[in-house]
């Protein structure tokens, strides 16, 4: 079947029928209703039922691949309807149940590819009963139905941007476009968050759904890739220390050690410690195997100290993850001049991060003195998403950006814009 076609039967698909956790919640509810319509209350042309199959008309876009043989089969039900088939109205009634249902758990799903690191931010998919039973009680159904279809602004702009381009031009979904609404329609619609999307090198400050403020940031090569992750940002840190991690200590410390000699770790402003841990000892950079480090056999544990040179710059926004990803501040600020900044070892360095702590903190980010590693805490904390975003809309018109990871199969290269007129 052609993208978005619509169904040519008035069947209702398989999925709607059989026993189902679906079928048997859409049953329990028509019971405690003593069998009243919800979709139909106002007979078959009722305007939450429109709303809805113009809803599921769209659902490729959302995620919901039977959108459209839904909206085909409820269409097809409510025309012998509205002739007075009473048995085409009650089966249209639980058709369109049903697809809402899924149709909203499916909104619910976690992103693809996402990892979420906090309770806080992981998408809560209700049950069937809870789904028909908000519905139920909604003031308006139809307003009801387009605000929850909405999920959240900025998810809401892409989608229904591209659905005009359909429109008007008939094209199928670019694949960049689809993967991107995945990604979005997790986000949240209201309160404040740090969006990062690693395919156009952007932070996004969210406000309620609107963007206050944006930046550049850097972000990993594609060889050392930032990973997608969800969590919560909790505090900043002024005057950190960069902690070298393992491979950068092979890669980049130990041959530079070889080549200039160990006065290279006092120069560059490094310690090296027995360990990361309260316990620590201080260690001779000549007490170090540097050959072996170089060649991956041994490793040292080494921070480099606070200073216009660190690494981390004047300060980070730590977030809980496995993959050791922050926020920081950067020295090498000329980078940030790159169209394509896709250049670090996977965490994401900051254009102004001093901008960023002011919007976290409502305050400057100011140091109590000048020791290392001044934690701040946040007044409230602020949930942050590293994303991959290849499809983004404005006034009307949906830029496509370049997959600069490889992770949307299909994709084109370069990047274009793809303008509605």
């Amino acid at each position: 079947m052609p993208v978005f076609a619509a169904a040519t039967t008035p069947e209702v698909p398989a999925s709607a029928s059989g026993a189902s956790a679906t079928d048997a919640a859409v049953d329990a509810f028509y019971a405690s209703r003593h069998g009243a319509p919800l979709w139909l209350a106002q007979g078959p042309a009722s305007p939450a039922a429109k709303q809805l199959i113009d809803v599921l008309q769209r659902g490729q876009l959302d995620g919901f691949a039977a959108g459209p043989a839904y909206a085909s089969s409820a269409e097809a039900l409510l025309s012998r309807a509205a002739a007075g088939d009473s048995a085409s109205a009650n089966q249209a009634e639980r058709l369109l149940s049903v697809a809402w249902v899924q149709y909203v758990q499916t909104l619910q799903r976690p992103a693809a590819g996402m990892t979420y690191e906090s309770t806080w931010v992981e998408p809560r998919m209700q049950s069937a009963h809870d789904i028909l039973a908000i519905a139920g009680a909604a003031p308006s159904l139809s307003d009801h139905v387009r605000k929850v279809s909405d999920v959240n602004p900025l998810y809401a702009s892409l989608r229904d941007t591209a659905w005009q381009q359909h429109d008007a031009w008939g094209s199928a979904p670019d694949p960049r476009v689809l993967a991107s609404l995945d990604q979005a329609r997790t986000l949240p619609a209201r309160g404040r968050y740090v969006l990062v999307d690693a395919a156009t090198q952007t932070l996004s400050m969210v406000e309620d759904g609107r963007i206050a403020d944006t930046m550049k940031v850097i972000v990993g090569k594609p060889g050392s890739q930032t990973p997608m992750i969800a969590s919560v940002i909790y505090a900043a840190t002024l005057n950190p220390y960069w902690h070298v991690p393992v491979d950068l200590e092979q890669k980049l410390i130990a041959p530079r050690v070889l080549a200039q000699g160990v006065g290279y770790i006092k120069e560059h402003r490094y310690e090296l410690l027995s360990s990361f841990g309260p316990d620590a000892q201080p260690i001779s950079p000549s007490e170090v195997d540097w050959k072996a480090v170089a060649a991956g056999k041994a490793s040292v544990a080494m921070r480099q100290l606070p200073g216009p040179a660190n690494s981390m710059g004047h300060m980070k926004f730590a977030f809980a993850n496995n993959a050791g990803i922050y926020l920081h501040d950067s020295p090498e600020k000329d980078l940030f001049d790159k169209d394509q900044r896709d250049l670090s070892n996977g965490c994401i360095r900051l254009q102004d991060a001093a901008r960023l702590g002011r919007w976290l903190l409502g305050r400057d980010p100011e140091v109590a003195s000048n020791a290392p590693e001044q934690q701040v805490a946040l007044p409230k904390p602020v949930p942050v998403f590293v994303t991959y975003l290849t499809a983004h809309a404005s006034d009307g018109q949906l830029t496509l950006a370049d997959d600069i990871y490889g992770r949307t199969a299909g994709q084109s290269s370069g990047t274009e814009i793809a303008a509605l007129h």
